[in-house]
C-alpha cells in the first residue's frame, strides 16, 4: 500500500526540529581541536573522571536492575488505582529537577538528615563519597527503568505464567523461567536508558557527592570544572563532551535495536 505524502508544512517543521537538535552537536563537533583531542583525554582530570565515570555508572545500572525490576512488577500487579499512587511516588526523580534531588538526598542521608543521622551514629557518612555518586546516579536513573519494564508487563500475556503455576511451579521458578526472559528485550533498552541517565548526571551529584577529582567528579562535573577554568581548559572540556556525545550516540543506536529485536 502506497503511503499518504506528508503536508509540505509538517517536512518543514520536521526540519526545523531536527536542525535545533543537531546544530549545537555540530558546532560542538566543529570547535573541537581534533588533532589535540588525544592530548586532552590523555590528562589526570580526564583520565580520572572518565574511569570514575565508567565505575560509578556500571554500580548505578546494576543498582537500578536490582531494585527497578521487582517495583515493576509490584506496579504490574497492583490494581490500577494503587499502581497509579505507587507509580507517582516512585517516578518522582523521573520529574524532579536534578539539584532538587541532590538536596532531597541530602535531607534523606546526608549528615543531619533523616535516614543520616542514624548512619552517623552507626560511624558511615556517605556525602561526598564515591558511593553517594553511586546513591545520586541510582535515584535519578531507576524511574527509566521501571517504566520500561512496567510498561513490557502491562502489554504481555500472562498465559504462560498460568501454564507454569499450574503445573506447580513457585512464583520464583515462574519469573526466573517465564517472566525474565519474557521480558529480556524491555530489560535490555531499560538497562541502556538507566546508564545513559547515569552517565550524563549532573545536579544531584554536585550537591550530594560534590565535585573532588579522583573521588566524586564525574564527566560531567569534570566538563563544568574544565570549561570555567579559562580557555586553556576548555579543550579538556570539549574533549569530554565530544566523548559523551559519541557514547550517547552509540548506547540510541543500541537501545533502538534492542527495541527493534524485541518486536520484531
Amino acid at each position: 500500500m502506497k503511503k499518504i505524502g506528508l503536508p509540505a508544512w509538517v517536512v518543514v517543521i520536521a526540519g526545523l526540529s531536527l536542525i535545533f537538535v543537531a546544530g549545537p552537536v555540530l558546532a560542538l563537533l566543529v570547535r573541537a581541536n581534533w588533532r589535540d583531542l588525544p592530548a586532552a583525554l590523555s590528562l589526570p582530570i580526564a583520565l580520572q573522571a572518565l574511569g570514575l565515570t565508567g565505575i560509578t555508572s556500571v554500580s548505578s545500572t546494576c543498582a537500578c536492575v536490582i531494585l527497578g525490576v521487582p517495583a515493576a512488577l509490584l506496579l504490574s500487579a497492583c490494581t490500577p488505582r494503587v499502581a497509579s499512587i505507587l507509580r507517582a511516588v516512585g517516578l518522582i526523580p523521573l520529574v524532579l529537577p536534578p539539584m532538587v534531588c541532590g538536596v532531597a538526598l541530602l535531607y534523606w542521608l546526608g549528615r543531619r538528615g533523616l535516614a543520616g543521622q542514624v548512619l552517623n551514629l552507626m560511624g558511615i557518612s556517605l556525602p561526598f563519597t564515591t558511593i553517594a555518586v553511586v546513591i545520586a546516579q541510582t535515584f535519578v536513573a531507576l524511574p527509566f527503568l521501571v517504566v520500561t519494564v512496567e510498561a513490557s508487563l502491562r502489554s504481555t500475556t500472562l498465559d504462560l505464567e498460568r501454564v507454569a503455576a499450574s503445573l506447580g511451579a513457585s512464583p520464583s521458578r515462574v519469573f526466573w523461567t517465564v517472566t525474565l526472559p519474557t521480558l529480556a528485550p524491555a530489560l535490555r533498552g531499560g538497562i541502556v536508558l538507566c546508564f545513559a541517565r547515569a552517565v550524563g548526571e549532573f545536579g544531584a551529584t554536585a550537591l550530594f557527592a560534590g565535585n573532588l577529582p579522583g573521588r566524586t567528579q564525574t564527566m560531567p562535573l569534570a566538563i563544568y570544572t574544565a570549561f570555567n577554568g579559562g580557555t586553556a581548559n576548555q579543550d579538556v572540556a570539549v574533549a569530554l563532551s565530544i566523548v559523551l556525545v559519541v557514547a550517547a550516540v552509540i548506547l540510541l543506536a543500541a537501545s533502538g535495536r534492542m527495541t527493534g529485536r524485541g518486536t520484531a
